[in-house]
């Protein structure tokens, strides 16, 4: 029925990200003039943030980092939920379920309860939170929501998929995945209202069956450690050559029939990107959506693809769209959309 977006208020531009990892990073970590380039090659402009620059100047632990994820996402899902449900022509008492998205921050009561109140949901409401399924969260997310949509016919169920991945920054932990995750991630939100079974529905983007592969021996690729301070990032420098040399055999094997109209991809980073086009025997630059929302707002994990399916709907794109991700497991996560 409806998508939108949300963005922090804190712009952190690409240069000045630079220049303060320097500040920060330089005398810590040897090697990072070596890495500086990452911040340059990255295919990112902005990227927002729900604290501000000076707030990474000192070190941080759980407690601290806890309140800026729990102060941020649910600011950052109020207002993508608040939008999609305007978008759609509800109100938040109409909404039955709630499946919320999020692997950057840890809090209970989770964020859907800690927004209930200001948003205006029913007590009855259904609340489903979904973690620890990091990039990959928008399709995966959007698929569960999709499966209780079409489990209950007539009931509104609400989506948000929202990632504050800027708190996670480590001055303790210093290794060169930590250095082009600071170079890639930032915050953002996303929120899709979808119901099935209603007079008129047919006619909106109509969504299919959610589909998963998981490869073996994987584990190690992308993911959280759980350390003293914070998590500490997986994030293999394998991934975009991974992503090529094995995307399409695992898409064919879960869709072997399916054609394609326009491939809606989570832009991990500008390697990836390259790479998904590689793979899927695409012209180069046909992911331009993709490279668009990278370099606005980078990566913001889980929501980000559906930052690129809310700009390819509004590019007016048709027939069978493809939304893909790919995150821990290491998983591929897939769902079709067909837009008349």
């Amino acid at each position: 029925m409806s998508i939108a977006t949300a963005v922090p208020p804190n712009v952190l531009h690409q240069e000045d990200i630079l220049t303060e990892s320097r500040a920060l990073l330089e005398t810590r970590f040897p090697q990072f003039d070596r890495l500086a380039p990452a911040f340059v090659n990255a295919g990112i402009d902005q990227r927002h943030s729900v604290v501000p620059l000076d707030w990474f100047r000192q070190p941080h632990g759980w407690v601290d980092r806890t309140q800026a994820y729990a102060d941020g996402a649910t600011q950052l899902f109020r207002e993508a939920a608040g939008r999609a449900l305007d978008q759609a022509g509800l109100r938040a008492d109409e909404v039955d379920i709630v499946v919320t998205v999020s692997s950057t921050g840890i809090v209970t009561p989770t964020l859907e309860a800690l927004s209930a109140k200001q948003m205006g949901f029913r007590s009855d409401v259904m609340r489903v939170p979904v973690f620890g399924l990091g990039c990959a969260g928008g399709v995966s997310g959007l698929s569960i929501a999709a499966d209780l949509s079409v489990a209950r016919p007539g009931a509104v169920v609400l989506m948000v998929a929202v990632e504050t991945c800027t708190v996670l920054f480590r001055l303790d932990r210093l290794a060169k995945a930590d250095i082009i995750a600071t170079a890639l991630f930032g915050d953002g939100a996303a929120a899709v209202v979808l119901r099935s079974g209603q007079p008129g529905d047919a006619v909106r983007p109509a969504i299919g069956q959610g589909r998963q592969h998981m490869w073996p021996d994987t584990l190690g690729i992308m993911g959280w450690t759980v350390e003293e301070t914070g998590l500490g990032v997986i994030f293999d420098r394998s991934i975009p050559a991974f992503a090529e040399a094995e995307l399409r055999p695992a898409l064919e094997g879960l869709m072997p029939d399916r054609s394609v109209d326009r491939h809606v991809c989570h832009p991990g980073g500008a390697k990836v990107i390259a790479a998904l086009e590689t793979s899927l025997s695409l012209a180069a630059g046909t992911l331009d959506a993709e490279r668009q929302v990278l370099a606005q707002n980078g990566n913001m994990s889980a929501p980000t693809v559906l930052f690129v399916l809310e700009q390819v709907l509004r590019g007016g794109a048709s027939g069978t769209l493809l939304t893909m991700a790919l995150g821990p497991g290491f998983t591929l996560s897939v769902l079709p959309i067909e837009v008349a």
